[in-house]
């Protein structure tokens, strides 16, 4: 499909990547009651799924970013305004990041679809959904776009479609944008978090041995996955991991209908995350690249009200390519 065309606009102050990629953790506070349901895994683990129930025939399944969780402002803001066209969400905290850290050594990581395909099975399974859609933001829309690729035209026919925000499609290179100087403060923020979840891992299991100092000298994603990543589950080395886990390649082989939106300005991508030629050669995959927006944010003003250009942005994409009206 063709690259589309954007009416992504922000007011000044949001024309600047930083400022739109910060506003919206700091400053929308969208609230939501969830009813969570624990849902045991086939490797004697859990996940918490946080559902949204207004009583549809269509769910949406919401997938966080890096250390986010069903309480992101991202999540809850989708949550909220799809509920508000009468849709179902159920939103997916990923393995350790409900609030209660999981029961295995490993918890996630950006190409751990397996996890994505047990909650879809479950969905199926358990409910009445006639149709499901998935919306993933950066590295849930990583896994996304990876699903969706592996599944190719084996995918159950209730999946509709999807949608990702903000994705490091290509982990080799956007890993190497992550360490560069204007994404130092957010390179802090993920590390401290995965590092203190990696003590706690050390504590639970002490049979596992790292270099602590290592650790907490760690300044980089490759620091932690050469200690964590790599020999948790299973991978030769970092770069295995970036090259194994990257969505990608992936695009070619998707079959339903999904768009892709990242924001020429979203510091955290490197231009290979830009997949214009795959969209170009792909009849299913659609590809938008608005100017402003930051990393996950697209946040277009001061008035709250005016901040919805995101979600009105995938109802209508779900309305005319996907073809489900609400």
């Amino acid at each position: 499909m063709p690259v589309l065309p954007t009416d992504f606009l922000p007011t000044l102050p949001f024309r600047n990547g930083h400022f739109n990629t910060m506003y919206r953790p700091l400053f929308m506070k969208d609230t939501i009651r969830y009813d969570r349901k624990r849902i045991e895994t086939w490797d004697n683990d859990f996940f918490d799924l946080d559902f949204s129930i207004v009583g549809s025939n269509t769910i949406i399944l919401l997938i966080h970013g890096l250390e986010g969780s069903s309480e992101s402002n991202y999540i809850v803001s989708s949550a909220n305004y799809f509920n508000g066209y009468g849709v179902d969400t159920v939103s997916f905290n990923l393995r350790g990041c409900s609030g209660e850290d999981n029961k295995l050594l490993g918890t996630y990581h950006s190409g751990k679809t397996e996890d994505v395909d047990f909650v879809v099975n479950h969905l199926i399974d358990e409910y009445d959904y006639e149709h499901i859609i998935i919306v993933g933001f950066s590295l849930g829309g990583n896994m996304t776009l990876k699903y969706f690729g592996e599944q190719g035209n084996s995918i159950s026919s209730q999946i509709k479609g999807g949608i990702a925000v903000s994705v490091p499609i290509d982990l080799v290179t956007s890993q190497a944008e992550m360490n560069r100087m204007k994404n130092k403060v957010y390179m802090e923020v993920f590390l401290k978090s995965i590092k203190n979840k990696v003590l706690e891992k050390l504590h639970k299991f002490p049979d596992f041995q790292i270099d602590k100092d290592k650790l907490f000298k760690a300044t980089k994603f490759k620091h932690i996955e050469y200690l964590y990543t790599a020999p948790v589950f299973g991978f030769k080395s970092p770069e295995d991991y970036w090259v194994r886990a990257s969505s990608k390649p992936y695009i070619p082989n998707i079959k339903v209908p999904t768009l892709l939106i990242s924001s020429k300005d979203d510091s955290f991508l490197s231009k290979e995350c830009y997949p214009f030629d795959e969209a170009h050669n792909s009849e299913y995959f659609f590809f938008e690249a608005p100017n402003y927006g930051g990393h996950v944010g697209f946040m277009s003003s001061f008035k709250p009200s005016e901040n919805r250009w995101l979600e009105k942005r995938m109802h209508q994409f779900i309305e005319k390519e996907i073809n489900l009206k609400f």
